[in-house]
C-alpha cells in the first residue's frame, strides 16, 4: 500500500509488457536474457521495457522472501485494527507509524468491519503481546484490535515466489 488516496489509473500494457511482468512475478531473479527470450524480444529491448515498467509504477520493486524464523521471528500474526470513528483522518499517520516498526511485515488498508490488517513477525508470544499493547492499544485513535496467530503461510502462484 503506497498511500490512501485511491487507485491509480493503470496504463495500457502491451502483450510484451504483460509477458515481462508475468515472468518477473513468478521469479524476479530471472536474468534479463531469459525474460527477453520468454517475451519474444531482444535483451536490449527487454531492459528498456523493464525500466519503463518501473518508471510507470507497474513494477514497484523487487524483494527477497526470507525465512522470518531464521531471523529470530518465530511467531507471526495478523492483527486486525479498527480506528475510532473520529480518527479516520489519521489513517495515513497510522500506516506510516506501522511501516516504521521492525516487527511489521505488511500493512493492509481493508474494507469491512476493520480498517487495517497488520502482519507482524516477532520472537514469541510475549513480544506479540508487547506489540499489540504498546504499539496499538495504547494509541488513542485505536478502537480495537483482534489478533490471529499464523500457523502456516503458503504463497499463491501470483505472488512472485518461485516454485521449488
Amino acid at each position: 500500500m503506497n498511500d490512501l488516496r485511491g487507485p491509480r489509473r493503470a496504463r495500457e500494457l502491451s502483450e510484451v509488457d504483460l509477458a515481462i511482468v508475468e515472468v518477473l512475478r513468478r521469479d524476479a531473479r530471472t536474468p534479463n536474457q531469459e525474460v527477453a527470450r520468454r517475451a519474444g524480444i531482444a535483451p536490449s529491448t527487454c531492459s528498456v521495457r523493464m525500466r519503463a515498467l518501473e518508471r510507470d509504477g507497474v513494477i514497484t520493486g523487487y524483494h527477497a522472501d526470507v525465512d522470518l524464523e531464521a531471523l529470530g521471528a518465530a511467531l507471526q500474526a495478523m492483527v486486525a485494527v479498527r480506528l475510532r470513528a473520529g480518527a479516520r483522518h489519521q489513517l495515513p499517520d497510522f500506516t506510516a507509524r506501522m511501516r516504521r516498526r521492525p516487527e511489521v511485515v505488511s500493512v493492509f488498508f481493508v474494507g469491512g468491519a476493520e480498517d487495517f490488517l497488520v502482519h507482524v513477525a516477532v520472537a514469541d508470544a510475549s513480544a506479540l503481546r508487547d506489540f499489540v499493547v504498546d504499539q496499538l492499544s495504547s494509541h488513542a485513535e485505536v478502537a480495537s484490535t483482534q489478533t490471529s496467530v499464523i500457523f502456516e503461510h503458503t504463497r499463491g502462484a501470483g505472488s512472485g515466489a518461485a516454485s521449488p
